[in-house]
C-alpha cells in the first residue's frame, strides 16, 4: 500500500516566519492584489486602536516574502475578484498536512474560531502587532 509522503519544507528566516505568523492570526484578512501592470502587493488594513492612536493604516507585507510562502505551499490564495485594474486574492494559511486526507487537514485548521464563519474577519480591535522591516 502507498503511503502519501510528507512534503518537506524549509525552514522559515525571521521575516517569513513573521509574515507567516500574521497570515495565520487571521485576526484581520490579508489580501493579495495584482495590479493590471503586473505589480503585485500583499497587504491589510490596520484599524486604529484608541488607546494609542496607531493604526487606521494599510500596511504592506514584504511581496518577495508573502511570493516564497506561496511558492513553498504555506499559504494559498482564494477566489479572485477582478475589476478592470486589478485583481484581489484573500490569502491564507494553507492547512497543515496530516497524510490522512484533505478532511483531516481542514480539521486542524490554526487561527479558526467557531465564531467566525467562513469570509468574516475577526474583531479588529484585537490586533497589536505590525511588522517591522
Amino acid at each position: 500500500m502507498l503511503r502519501p509522503l510528507s512534503r518537506a519544507r524549509a525552514p522559515l528566516g525571521p521575516e517569513g516566519a513573521e509574515v507567516l505568523r500574521l497570515i495565520t492570526q487571521r485576526r484581520f484578512p490579508v489580501r493579495l492584489t495584482v495590479h493590471a501592470n503586473g505589480r503585485r502587493r500583499y497587504g491589510y488594513w490596520l484599524p486604529l486602536d484608541p488607546a494609542t492612536g496607531r493604526g487606521g493604516c494599510y500596511v504592506a507585507l514584504p511581496t518577495g516574502e508573502c511570493d516564497a510562502l506561496h511558492a513553498a505551499g504555506r499559504i494559498v490564495l482564494g477566489d479572485p475578484l477582478v475589476d478592470p485594474a486589478k485583481t484581489t486574492y484573500t490569502v491564507r494559511a494553507a492547512a497543515p498536512a496530516t497524510g490522512r486526507g484533505e478532511a483531516a487537514g481542514r480539521k486542524g485548521t490554526v487561527g479558526r474560531s467557531k465564531a467566525v464563519g467562513r469570509g468574516e474577519a475577526m474583531d479588529p480591535g484585537t490586533f497589536r502587532h505590525a511588522l517591522t522591516a
